[in-house]
């Protein structure tokens, strides 16, 4: 199926999606890397307030490159997610409902994603230049001494995405796999 999907996702609009789904996001969300997951971990770790509120939050992996003039944000493709699979099921289980990024996740992040009523959604690798399109504004939030991987809010008109984990346990990456071996 295709949808157009308004952000925030919310527990209810997870539940209507599912694996192999195309969606075009419109709205707010975060940007972070590794590095800022490491210091949100560290701060839940401390039992320190997040700078970030994660209810309802979707996480776009993404590093940009510097911004061309009139432009909001450089070259915005994604990045592997499964190095954020540490922190991933903690984020989950505090509000957030969504990851953007590319490839695999491990078996905790697809159970926390089910536990959690999430959604794992995948963009385009190699295409960071066209995504970037996508993006009508951003601005830094914290962890600018991150540089590229600071803590970003962006804006998105359409931004396109594949449902690659949805929150009845379904694994696009499982699915087209096992359709492929026959």
């Amino acid at each position: 199926m295709e949808y157009k999907m308004t952000l925030p996702i919310t527990a209810e609009k997870a539940k209507t999606l599912e694996a192999g789904d195309y969606v075009y996001l419109t709205g707010e969300l975060y940007v972070a890397r590794d590095a800022a997951h490491k210091r949100l971990y560290e701060l839940i770790a401390e039992g320190k307030e997040l700078p970030i509120d994660l209810t309802d939050a979707t996480i776009y992996y993404m590093g940009p490159s510097p911004a061309r003039e009139g432009r909001p944000i450089g070259s915005a493709g994604p990045t592997t997610a499964s190095r954020m699979d540490k922190y991933a099921p903690t984020l989950l289980d505090l509000g957030q409902k969504a990851m953007i990024g590319k490839g695999k996740r491990t078996k905790e992040v697809l159970d926390a994603i089910v536990r959690n009523d999430g959604v794992y959604f995948a963009a385009v690798g190699g295409a960071g230049a066209l995504l970037s399109k996508c993006i009508v504004k951003s601005e830094i939030v914290c962890y600018e001494d991150l540089g590229a991987e600071a803590i970003r809010r962006i804006t998105v008109e359409d931004f396109p995405v594949i449902v690659v984990a949805d929150c009845k346990g379904n694994n696009l990456y499982a699915i087209a796999a096992e359709k492929y071996k026959k």
